[in-house]
């Protein structure tokens, strides 16, 4: 067993082999920063989507432990993908299970997810501590932390939980694996069972990013309304340059059936199959559907093979790692006193009184 000397540093959270799909020969692939203030880079995919340590377990006797996991999970995901561009397709149900939890595990494994759970969390333990008031910080330090504060102590935690954002939050690497497991397990069957069409580009191409897995929104939603892996009309995953996975809404087929009818799971069956799958050839109607939804789900980064360029959308988002926002209540402002009831300082002296 390998020691902690040993331990590989550099992590990738869109992996390599995948990011082959869209390089030279020489597994060179263009990068486009999202960040105005930076130009295209040409790099080798080992340099990009990687952060340092990004999954080191340091409690574990070998810290890379779960590095190496990823890249048996991603080894069978290109085997796979090997299918796909030898059109072995539609899948096994077996293949088709792992594939899609190597595409619910991509969806969710880069920074972004974690920053949104440091956000997130940061946001309700502000408006926790802001609603209990300040003479309550003590109490909660206790219940909470389980020690007994001192008043300076209370008095920066007030602060730090109270500013705009709240309190500074970092997520552990093996919260942030454990969230990140959790959750692809349970977004795989919203991939599964939706029918796949494989599309293949000739004289087009396809770009991805560093969050590949997009979301196509149905037109007919409201503008304010969020999508998810449920309601999606579409899902896209660029596979390669040339070839795309599109899986189209299930529902369609299901219109007006209640959930226990027998039909449903006849056709819940049907598509795990792959009897509504199919091999389509790509249009330029197509390209810009994979494209613009690529480059819509990016985060910090598009990347393309370096001859693709004229492929990259014209409008780019703003670079953003938090793609899940809270508002409302956790906005407010706090002028230390509590908002529900009585404080436990006060509780206390009226219990003092009671006794007297």
């Amino acid at each position: 067993m390998a020691g902690k000397g040993n331990t590989a540093k550099l992590h990738h959270y869109v992996p390599q082999g995948y990011l082959r799909g869209f390089a030279t020969e020489k597994g060179r692939v263009t990068a486009v920063p999202l960040d105005r203030s930076r130009k295209p880079f040409t790099s080798s995919v080992k340099n990009v989507a990687a952060q340092t340590h990004f999954h080191t377990l340091e409690e574990l006797e070998e810290p890379d432990e779960f590095e190496k996991a990823l890249s048996g999970v991603e080894g069978e995901a290109l085997n796979v993908l090997g299918k796909f561009e030898r059109n072995e397709f539609p899948l096994s149900e077996a293949d088709r299970w792992a594939f899609s939890y190597y595409m619910a595990l991509q969806s969710v494994r880069g920074p972004d997810t974690r920053k949104t759970m440091e956000h997130l969390r940061a946001q309700f333990l502000r408006l926790e501590i802001g609603a209990g008031g300040r003479k309550n910080v003590g109490s909660w330090i206790k219940k909470n932390l389980g020690f007994d504060s001192s008043p300076e102590q209370e008095e920066l935690l007030w602060a730090e939980a109270t500013q705009p954002g709240g309190p500074p939050i970092s997520f552990s690497n093996l919260s942030h694996i454990q969230h990140m497991l959790d959750t692809a397990e349970s977004l795989t069957p919203y991939l599964a069972t939706r029918p796949w069409s494989l599309v293949r580009f000739q004289r087009r191409s396809l770009v991805t990013s560093d969050a590949p897995v997009s979301l196509i929104r149905n037109p007919q939603d409201e503008a304010w309304a969020g999508v998810g892996f449920m309601t999606a009309l579409g899902i896209a995953f660029p596979l390669t340059r040339k070839i795309g996975l599109l899986m189209s809404d299930p529902t369609v087929m299901l219109e007006g059936l209640e959930p226990d009818n027998p039909r449903v799971q006849e056709t819940r069956s049907a598509v795990l199959r792959g009897e509504f799958d199919r091999i389509q050839t790509g249009t330029t109607a197509m390209e810009k559907l994979f494209n613009e939804h690529s480059a819509h789900s990016a985060r910090e980064y598009v990347f393309h093979h370096p001859e693709d360029e004229m492929f990259v959308p014209d409008e780019l988002p703003e670079p953003n790692l938090i793609n899940m926002r809270a508002s409302g209540l956790v906005d407010a402002d706090f002028d230390g006193k509590p908002w529900f009831g009585v404080s436990d300082t006060q509780e206390t002296k009226h219990e003092e009184s009671e006794h007297a």
